[in-house]
């Protein structure tokens, strides 16, 4: 009987990418029950694993003890004393490849994500752009474990059971006795972030189902305020920010009925927990790869290409175009609210 595999999998940052590997590893867990892997991240991250069999995490220092690149040789040094068989580098970038590629020296077999830039080029290009959807991230580090001898089936995903709620978490949130929907209204850049004047009429919308409760999900004193403004003195919002740890957090959203995000590590961590998520797309587009896991493409409401044909013009958000700063104005409020509520049962029939 041959030794089971020990899979290292580097995944360093960047929150949605990271969430992004998790169902991808529940199945790998599952359908290779003798397989023990431990996921190379940084600390923050460490919740999204908590639970999952043969999964170890190894949480990196990269503000002291790895540091640069001896900080890297000691990581290296640090990783090697788990006697790893084969390397899943699902980051691909220059930290990640120094890694893999030490591993490979030392004689392991090793395997990165192809990230398809070239085709995400084309995507974005605002001349000669090739309208067509690229592989999805999920699916590119599938196709990495392949390389490793490891097949993976994502065509009937696991996932996990819904947490149990603290008395700490109840005393914000309430007991659950309500279609809870939750919204994100943030993302890192603001050709992603959906009108605040229209994300209000949204909630207004939605807080006149008194059959409901929302709760508002960012980080950061800007945000918080922002948030508390458009919770607007509805009884049925709940404004989460700054007032649960993290892992809290996700014991929420692991409860929700539904949740609205944009594109943004909130939609990701949603949809690794089996939550059904509702997408808004600015400069970006589901097409490059990131959308949702396992979410159905009318999940995902993009903004009108006919009035704005160089969409998607950003793979990540971050570049800008003149006269595409109000592409997301073309999703209307009215649509958002009702492809949530279509969504969602009635509970009062119970």
């Amino acid at each position: 009987m041959s030794k089971p595999k020990h899979i290292l999998v580097i995944r360093l940052s960047a929150m949605g990418d990271v969430a992004m590997t998790v169902p991808v590893l529940r199945a790998l867990v599952l359908q290779y029950p003798e397989v023990k892997i431990t996921v190379v991240s940084r600390p923050f991250f460490q919740p999204f694993f908590d639970g999952i069999p043969n999964v170890n995490f190894y949480g990196v220092d990269l503000k002291e003890r790895h540091k640069g690149f001896l900080g890297l040789l000691r990581l290296f040094s640090d990783l090697r004393k788990l006697n790893i068989d084969v390397v899943a580098d699902l980051h691909n970038v220059l930290r990640s490849k120094v890694i893999r590629t030490l591993f490979a020296l030392s004689g392991k077999k090793v395997a990165a994500t192809d990230k398809g830039r070239a085709e995400k080029k084309t995507l974005t290009s605002l001349t000669n752009k090739v309208f067509a959807p690229v592989k999805p991230m999920v699916y590119r580090h599938v196709e990495t474990f392949k390389q490793l001898g490891f097949s993976i089936d994502l065509s009937n995903p696991h996932f996990p059971e819904k947490a149990t709620l603290s008395q700490e978490i109840i005393s914000i949130t309430g007991t659950k006795n309500q279609n809870w929907i939750g919204i994100a209204p943030f993302a890192q850049y603001d050709s992603k972030v959906y009108p605040l004047d229209l994300m209000q009429e949204v909630i207004d919308g939605l807080a006149e189902n008194k059959n409901q409760k929302i709760f508002l999900f960012g980080g950061g004193e800007k945000e918080i305020q922002l948030l508390n403004q458009l919770q607007d003195q509805h009884d049925n919002v709940i404004v989460l920010a700054g007032k649960l740890k993290f892992k809290q957090e996700l014991d929420v959203i692991s409860n929700l009925d539904i949740m609205l995000s944009m594109d943004s590590g909130n939609a990701h961590i949603a949809a690794m927990l089996g939550v059904k998520v509702i997408t808004l797309w600015g400069a970006t587009h589901p097409y490059a790869g990131f959308k949702p896991f396992n979410q159905p493409d009318d999940f995902c409401l993009t903004s009108d290409r006919t009035q704005y044909p160089l969409l998607p013009t950003s793979i990540y958000g971050n570049k800008k175009v003149e006269g595409y700063k109000d592409v997301m104005r073309t999703i209307l409020p009215k649509k958002v609210v009702f492809s949530i509520q279509s969504q969602l049962t009635d509970t009062t029939e119970h």
